[in-house]
């Protein structure tokens, strides 16, 4: 019978002591070798603490909070392991009066036999100096991070050779054996190889806007719910009776809306100038109609949306959809919109924060319809509901004047004569 020491470990680069987050044994408990016993916590991450030894435990470091130093007395195990077999623990009586002995010759060494009911093993490294395959009961020298990536890998440590001293097992000679599995072995290499794709022409484009949009405005987003049953009983009316003309979708709808409310909210429809300090508003109501294609996502320019009525609406903005998605749309079909509209169509979520297209200062997204219970006073009845999401520059627009716009597009949109009611 023989008292080991289990110590703190190396816990990372540079770290000198850590702080004992969890003791998951105590005095009296019986543990085997691997078994989880603590976990410490430095300033870059936890780490789990696993014995060394096949024992009891006879005395254990501190409490939780304490901070131990590297290398600091853990815990004891009584074990029964053979003095010969211990790497870690407590130095045998003999070692403070004789000398240290050599360290074995690895080519001349031989590996015991196995243990009939240990596990297959997979291919251990073999090419260095090593020592041999450890029998039932030794102790594996390995760091707690080796021994996270063998539990993950399903690699018995007790069977692969140690280069390190004194036959601690590496990341080297465990990569040895990732790269030794046998044809029986799981495999859990990716089945694609990794890929690097440069970021260019429209896409980088893209992003730069979205970036310079995300760190230069500080976007505000209302999300509101809306009854549209009665737009879509409108809308299926007009589009039952339209002859040769575009179909409606719920877009020309919001153009109407958005040329109406411009009367009671012109700070919707502006650029801001954050340069100079100056919000230009616009008499003029020139929608960007978000619109996705093949190389990435573009706003076309439906100009002078006042003019033009629901059909008109939906023909340009057809016409603004195929010339992007064909790549033929031209420059001044790109530029100069005064507020956005962003759909993801039947593929739209509950709810988005859309990304203001600078340099204006509103942005409304529509987000996907779906029919839900509604209490109408007395009862529950089925509504076709649909939420939007409204983003806002919050250096110029106020979160009160945000709410009542958004307020304002829920009333026209669930009483849809008042989009087409002046005054």
């Amino acid at each position: 019978m023989a008292t080991r020491t289990i110590k703190l470990p190396d816990v990372g680069e540079g770290v000198t002591e850590a702080e004992l987050a969890e003791i998951q044994v105590k005095p009296g408990d019986h543990v085997r070798e691997d078994d989880p016993v603590a976990a410490v916590m430095t300033d870059k991450a936890t780490v789990e603490i696993t014995s060394v030894y096949s024992g009891k435990v006879v005395w254990v470091a501190g409490e939780v909070g304490d901070t131990l130093a590297v290398g600091a007395p853990l815990l004891k195990i009584e074990t029964d392991q053979p003095e010969a077999d211990s790497a870690d623990g407590d130095p045998a009586p003999e070692a403070d009066t004789q000398a240290p002995a050599a360290a074995p010759d690895p080519v001349a060494a031989k590996a015991p036999e196995k243990p009939a009911a240990a596990p297959a093993a997979r291919p251990a490294a073999a090419s260095g100096p090593a020592t041999p395959p450890r029998p039932e009961g030794a102790a594996v020298l390995a760091s707690p991070a080796i021994r996270a990536r063998a539990r993950e890998g399903g690699i018995d440590l007790r069977q692969v050779r140690g280069s390190g001293p004194a036959g601690r097992i590496t990341q080297a000679d465990l990569d040895a054996v990732f790269d030794g599995w046998s044809p029986q072995a799981p495999d859990i290499r990716p089945t694609a190889p990794d890929e690097t794709i440069r970021v260019t022409g429209l896409r980088r484009k893209i992003a730069e806007r979205m970036s310079e949009a995300n760190s230069r405005i500080p976007h505000i987003t209302v999300v509101e719910e809306i009854d549209v049953t009665d737009l879509e009983t409108l809308r299926s009316k007009l589009n039952a009776e339209r002859g040769d003309r575009p179909k409606l979708t719920m877009l020309p709808f919001l153009t109407a809306a958005l040329v109406r409310l411009r009367e009671q909210h012109p700070e919707m429809n502006a650029h801001y100038d954050d340069d100079a300090g100056a919000v230009h508003r616009y008499g003029a109501v020139h929608a960007g109609i978000a619109t996705m294609t093949d190389t990435g996502l573009i706003v076309p320019v439906l100009r002078h949306a006042e003019r033009r009525d629901l059909f008109d609406t939906a023909a340009e903005i057809g016409r603004l959809a195929e010339a992007c998605r064909a790549g033929k749309a031209r420059r001044e079909e790109l530029t100069g919109s005064t507020i956005t509209i962003t759909s993801l169509g039947p593929l739209g979520a509950l709810a988005t924060t859309p990304i203001i297209n600078r340099p204006e200062v509103a942005i409304l997204g529509v987000n996907r319809m779906a029919t839900r219970p509604h209490w109408d006073g007395t009862r529950f009845v089925p509504r076709k509901m649909m939420n939007i999401s409204a983003s806002f520059d919050h250096r110029v627009i106020d979160g009160w004047d945000a709410a009542l716009f958004v307020n304002r597009i829920k009333s026209m949109l669930e009483t849809p004569a008042m989009i087409f009611v002046k005054g």
